[in-house]
């Protein structure tokens, strides 16, 4: 289970609990909504911090992972380069190869 997962429940948990709590305490009907509207502002408090730390979270990763990305492309792009200048000396040296006369031995 994730950790936002986790607080999410747990912070609905706490709020069920606490309403349940409230509702069964022997207040008036003024005192009760008093609190439970308390509680919800809370509640709703604690879910938006919850959910602009995960939005954070998840924009440093992808920075990281567009960070990563574009190292792996450079050191693609990099072996690429250093293969492409390898083949084309091999089909130089096979064309200069091939454009030699052959030496005819005397026998």
């Amino acid at each position: 289970m994730t950790k936002g997962k986790f607080a999410i429940g747990a912070v609905f948990g706490a709020v069920a609990g606490f309403v349940t709590g409230i509702l069964l305490a022997p207040k008036s009907g003024k005192e009760t909504r008093q609190e439970i509207k308390e509680v919800t502002l809370k509640a709703k408090d604690d879910v938006v911090d919850s959910a602009v730390d995960v939005k954070g979270k998840a924009v440093q990763k992808a920075e990281e992972v567009r960070g990563k990305a574009e190292e792996v492309v450079g050191d693609v792009t990099a072996k690429a380069e250093e293969l492409k200048g390898r083949v084309e000396q091999a089909v130089d040296g096979a064309q200069k190869g091939f454009s030699k006369k052959p030496k005819t031995t005397k026998k």
